[in-house]
Parts: structure tokens; C-alpha cells; sequence
């Protein structure tokens, strides 16, 4: 039997548009897989036939909210199942606002997500929504719940013109659901155990999807990255050390390795990994926040990342992007107007440069902002030069938050850095020089050698 302290759990979403039966999907899985508080399920019925109600499933997550107003026990509050395989907890997404702020805030971390869509309704303007939302969050792990088909008699017909539908839809962000699932979550089907009311389906259901599913493999396996969090120094008892503090995001570094910080691109090699109240360490990996002093003594910043130097990392330094967004602010995204742009520990004054793309409007060629709600892919200017990386190289590195006055507005993704103006004049230049040059000088060019000014 399991340890309960350490079963395996895995942050997920269960999202979809109002009243296309998300909430009954959740009370489903509580219900049936027993992972109700003692009581709860029957002593609700019993409250629904007292007062001559039909009873719901979607009431026993108002059930437990009133719990958690209550202040009676943290787990029967938390929203979460279990199966045999792990425990499930539950990012509550009322709506696709909340759940970028919950995202966005760092609060909980979803690693898959189930998209409900109502077989009546179809593919509404908030699926679509959701399905871009999990890609621009880098959600790669969807499976897609067609709900309601026993208002249908379970015609697998029904079924299969909406998936065709959001199939299309959803490939066109690159985001490839593992499973579309035909369900019917009031009447329990296809939720933990197949139903016979489907005979055409032979795929799994909702619950042995997800335990088909991996947490995010590990980032020890990935190159050294810690953003530069702050840079300590002590002065009692003659303690001259210097110790360069954050939170590893990927990877593993030792002592004596050698080291770059980024953007300013200065090296040195580890001496010491330090410790509080804790034996010493010979090496330090991912999420541990860790405390270094070095061999040679340099001037760094806040919000350089510190990386391996000899190895292969994936890690740019640019001061221009291309990006997909999300707007949250009640004003919209603007040109012209200097916003702060966090990723990491670093943080720069950012301007909108060019909207290439806003979601549910792409006939209009040239927009002039982002409005509330909206999301798309742009082109963003920063202030200064930064350390970052393409999002799907590394997530920590390549997942941003922009703030105006003191107020989270909008987050995103990083998809790849681009050349700055200064950049691109200077490669222009050069490539005339040479081009010049070599027409009239051909004898003194090598076509094997790469030249650089």
C-alpha cells in the first residue's frame, strides 16, 4: 500500500464554457472515485429530497466550497480525486479570466487539462478560447470531453462532427489532444468505466486517460539555468564572501564548474555552494534555491541568468521577441506606451511593437491593440537586452507576465528572440562591407571561412 505522504499527484484544469457540464464532470470524479468526505454524497441527496430538489452533481463542489468559507478541514475543501495511481488536484477554472490569473500568479501549476464541450452547443467562442489558452500556457498534455451525448441517444455521429470540428480548430495551434472522450458526466458514462451505451467507442475513459498521463519530466535533465535573484555580502567577523543567490530552474551545477551570467556574459568558476543549517553540498540541481561563491570576484546584476559555460545552452540574449499573448488589463495594449515585462528576475520597461495575430479576428490585417480578453501573437520591444529562451526550450526562461501600475495585465510565451534594430542595421551593413569587398578583392576571400568584423 502506497505511503499517503508520498503518492505522486498531478496538477490539472478542467475547464470549459458555461453550462456545458464541467462542474458535474468534477462532482462525478469525487463521487465515484470516493474521494468525498465521509457522508458527503448521501447527506447531500438527503438535503435534496428534504427541500424537493433533484440532486446534481455539480452541487457537491457548492457543497464543499461552503466548507472551505466554513474553515472546517483543508482536505475535504481542496478539490481533488484520487485514483489508483495518484491524486488529482483540481485548478479551479471558473472561466478562462480566472484561470490565467491563477496560472499566471504561480499559485498552481497544470500539467494537463480537460476541455468539456456540450454536444448541444458545439464548439462555442470559449472553447476556442480555452484551447488557445492551453497552448499559449504550454499545456501539451489535453484530452477533449464531448459531453451530454444522452440528450442524443448516444449517437456516435454527434460525436463525431464536433471532434472533426475542434480537431481542425485546435491543430491550427499546434495543440494535439491525446484523447476526445464521448461522456455523458450526469448519467456517469465513459467517466470511470466504459459505457455499453457506446458500443462504438473503444477508447479509454476520463479517469484511465489521465492516469495515462506524466507529470512534467523532471528539468535536472536540462541545461543549467538559475536567474540571479540578489547578490549578498557579509561584513561580521571579517566574512568578506559575496553570495550569488536564486532558484535553479533546470539542470545541475557543481563546484569548479565554470560559469557565464547573462546578458553581461562575465565567467567564473563555483568555490563554494552555500548552506543554512544543513550539511555542505557538492553540487546543486533544479527548484532548490541555492547560494554560490565564486573563484573570481565580478560585478553582476539582478535578473542575469547564470548558466553552465560549457554547455549547450539554449538560452538567448535579445531585447526583441516574438510572443503569444494574453490581455487581462481594463485598458487595452497599446503602441507607444512603456509597460514592465517580468520573466524571471528580471525585470525591463517592454513596448508593443507589431500585433501579428489576435485570436477570432484574423481578417483584419492591422490592429491597433489588444483589448481585454483578447490573445495573440506579437512582437515585443524591450529596453534592455535580457537572458531568455523560447518557451518550449525552457518554460522558466520562456514564460513571461507583463504588469502596468502595480497590476498583472497580461502573460504569455516566448517563441523565439529576433534581432534588435540596432542588430539587423549592423548585419546589413556588414553584409554590404563584404559583399563589397569581395567583389574587389575576390583573391583575398576564402569561401570555407566564415568572417566577421
Amino acid at each position: 500500500m502506497s505511503d499517503k505522504h508520498n503518492i505522486e499527484r498531478m496538477n490539472i484544469v478542467i475547464t470549459g464554457h458555461v453550462d456545458h457540464g464541467k462542474s458535474t464532470l468534477v462532482g462525478r470524479l469525487l463521487a465515484d472515485t470516493a474521494s468525498l468526505p465521509k457522508g458527503k454524497l448521501d447527506s447531500l441527496k438527503d438535503r435534496c429530497e428534504k427541500n424537493g430538489r433533484v440532486f446534481e452533481y455539480s452541487m457537491l463542489l457548492d457543497a464543499l466550497e461552503d466548507e472551505q468559507k466554513q474553515g472546517i478541514t483543508i482536505d475535504s475543501a481542496r478539490i481533488f480525486f484520487k485514483s489508483r495511481l495518484r491524486e488529482y488536484i483540481i485548478i479551479d477554472a471558473p472561466g478562462h479570466i480566472e484561470f490565467l490569473r491563477n496560472m499566471l500568479s504561480g499559485a498552481s501549476r497544470a500539467v494537463a487539462a480537460v476541455l468539456v464541450i456540450d454536444a448541444v452547443e458545439g464548439v462555442a467562442e470559449n472553447s476556442k478560447r480555452h484551447g488557445l489558452l492551453l497552448s499559449l500556457l504550454g499545456i501539451s498534455q489535453v484530452l477533449v470531453a464531448i459531453n451530454k451525448l444522452d440528450l442524443f441517444g448516444y449517437d456516435e455521429s454527434v460525436f463525431r462532427k464536433i471532434k472533426n470540428e475542434y480537431e481542425k480548430y485546435l491543430e491550427e495551434l499546434k495543440v494535439k489532444p491525446l484523447a476526445f472522450i464521448p461522456v455523458s458526466a450526469r448519467e456517469g458514462k465513459n467517466i470511470i468505466t466504459n459505457a455499453p451505451e457506446m458500443p462504438w467507442y473503444q477508447g479509454k475513459t476520463i479517469l484511465e486517460t489521465l492516469d495515462s498521463f506524466h507529470n512534467l519530466p523532471s528539468n535536472e535533465n536540462s541545461f543549467f539555468a538559475m536567474p540571479l535573484q540578489d547578490v549578498y555580502r557579509f561584513s561580521n567577523d571579517n566574512d568578506d564572501r559575496r553570495i550569488y543567490a536564486g532558484t535553479i530552474v533546470s539542470g545541475e551545477v557543481k563546484k569548479g564548474d565554470l560559469v557565464r551570467f547573462l546578458p553581461s556574459n562575465k565567467e567564473a568558476h563555483i568555490d563554494d555552494i552555500q548552506t543554512w543549517s544543513a550539511p555542505a553540498k557538492e553540487s546543486a540541481k533544479a527548484n532548490e534555491a541555492s547560494g554560490f561563491t565564486l573563484k573570481e570576484e565580478i560585478y553582476v546584476k539582478n535578473g542575469e541568468v547564470m548558466i553552465k559555460s560549457d554547455e549547450n545552452a539554449l538560452v538567448s540574449v535579445s531585447s526583441k521577441i516574438r510572443a503569444n499573448l494574453i490581455w487581462l488589463g481594463r485598458q487595452p495594449l497599446i503602441f507607444h506606451k512603456n509597460y514592465l515585462f517580468k520573466l524571471g528576475s528580471a525585470k525591463v520597461n517592454m513596448r508593443l511593437e507589431k500585433i501579428e495575430r489576435v485570436l477570432g479576428d484574423e481578417s483584419v490585417q492591422n490592429h491597433n491593440d489588444l483589448k481585454r480578453n483578447e490573445c495573440g501573437s506579437v512582437i515585443l520591444s524591450l529596453s534592455h537586452k535580457i537572458a531568455l529562451s523560447s518557451f518550449y526550450d525552457n518554460a522558466a526562461l520562456g514564460r513571461f507576465v507583463i504588469v502596468d501600475d502595480y497590476d498583472a495585465v497580461g502573460g504569455g510565451i516566448i517563441l523565439e528572440s529576433l534581432k534588435d534594430d540596432e542588430e539587423e542595421k549592423k548585419s546589413s551593413f556588414e553584409d554590404e562591407l563584404f559583399a563589397l569587398l569581395r567583389k574587389h578583392f575576390p583573391h583575398r576571400f576564402n569561401d570555407n571561412i566564415s568572417y566577421q568584423i
